[in-house]
């Protein structure tokens, strides 16, 4: 029944009923019936905002008492009007609906009150005629419901007002951690990226030097030069990223197409030997484009590289009029056959599964507006991997930069 407020707004009402009480007093002229109408109406100011349900029958109490004590309308009864106001903007559902309803019914009585009033409480005073009474009760009627009908209409457009307000701001925070937990979600698909690429290369290297290292040592300072870099720059990428995560920064590591060739020495330094065959006529693409592009083809090399039998992975780049598109076809390792084959767990995954990479590579295709597929043809893994090239746009921003 009572509502939470700030002690400021209730120190502030407390002082409002206490001033017009006070100021009503020292203009006089009250009767004792008048006196306890004016306290319960000043009670009315300082409630209206902690309890609109009490305030609203204090109202009626008060005006009921005046009005049993054939006591003319007073300028303390404006105190109605913010008790109303108060029902539309802070009551619940049944205390609204009263508001409203009292407003009515108080017009109705307040006009009959004071067209039929005086001669009722003067019978021998002359009195206007039937249709003359009418016309009056209806001015009265109609006055009064308007006064009081807009100061809960008030009410009810400051409790929209409110609302809206509110929603934008839960929108506003929901937008929010939508972005932030998309900025982690991408966050954690590049974490992966990196550290399973660069862990990929650093095993395949250890290996090589671990059995070249007796029989040729400048191949063995070699492999170890290669994991010390690749470890150095793994480790450069995790750090900026974690710097994303403690700053909700969304700038970070953006690998682009002019890194690819690197990356092609990188994995073949490991042991990966790629083959790459690009044809048509190259675009600008957006930034987005290209990290998810430079992503796809990291992956499936390195799954390449753990999953292959390390023979020669082919990359094929194709330039067309409307869409790049990038396969990656790897041989794949053939086990010998066992005799009798254990049945797998149920729970085990099937080899054509895709696990978290080929998930990973799936969403940065969708991301992208591109498409991906993946999956065995004959004895190699193949993904492919398409996205769309507004070479129109893109013509269109290389001709304003260079005019500006």
């Amino acid at each position: 029944m009572l509502r939470s407020v700030r002690p400021w707004q209730w120190g502030l009402d407390l002082g409002i009923g206490i001033a017009c009480v006070l100021l009503r007093l020292v203009l006089g002229g009250l009767p004792p019936a008048g006196l306890v109408a004016l306290v319960l109406l000043g009670t009315v100011l300082t409630l209206r905002r902690v309890s609109p349900a009490l305030a609203l029958a204090i109202a009626w109490a008060a005006t009921g008492l005046q009005m049993v004590a054939s006591l003319p309308p007073d300028v303390s009864d404006l105190a109605v009007l913010p008790m109303l106001y108060a029902t539309a903007r802070y009551g619940g559902r049944i205390v609204k609906w009263a508001g409203l309803a009292s407003a009515v019914v108080g017009a109705l009585v307040a006009g009959a009150y004071l067209a039929f009033g005086p001669a009722l409480r003067q019978p021998g005073a002359p009195a206007p005629e039937g249709a003359q009474l009418s016309v009056i009760f209806v001015i009265y009627t109609a006055s009064i419901a308007g006064l009081l009908a807009l100061s809960w209409t008030l009410g009810l457009l400051a409790k929209t007002w409110a609302t809206a307000r509110e929603s934008r701001a839960r929108q506003a925070i929901a937008e929010r951690e939508t972005r932030v937990q998309q900025q982690r979600t991408r966050i954690a698909r590049d974490m992966h990226d990196v550290v399973a690429h660069s862990l990929a290369v650093v095993i395949a290297q250890a290996d090589g030097a671990r059995y070249a290292g007796r029989a040729d040592p400048a191949a063995a300072e070699t492999a170890l030069v290669t994991i010390s870099s690749t470890a150095r720059e793994a480790l450069s990428e995790v750090r900026g990223l974690l710097a994303q995560l403690r700053d909700d920064d969304e700038r970070g590591p953006q690998p682009t197409l002019a890194e690819l060739p690197a990356l092609f020495s990188q994995l073949t330094a490991a042991g990966l030997p790629v083959h790459v065959e690009e044809s048509g006529a190259s675009a600008p693409l957006p930034p987005g484009q290209q990290l998810a592009i430079y992503r796809v083809v990291q992956e499936a090399l390195v799954n390449a590289l753990r999953h292959g039998d390390g023979a020669e992975t082919e990359v094929r780049i194709d330039w067309d009029a409307a869409e790049l598109s990038v396969s990656i076809a790897n041989p794949l390792a053939t086990a010998a056959p066992s005799p009798a084959p254990a049945p797998a767990p149920a729970q085990a995954q099937a080899p054509d599964a895709p696990g978290y990479g080929i998930t990973g590579m799936q969403e940065r295709a969708q991301l992208a507006g591109g498409s991906l597929t993946s999956g065995r043809e004959g004895g190699r893994f193949v993904v492919r991997f398409a996205v769309p090239i507004d070479r129109a746009g893109a013509a269109q921003e290389s001709g304003g930069r260079r005019g500006s």
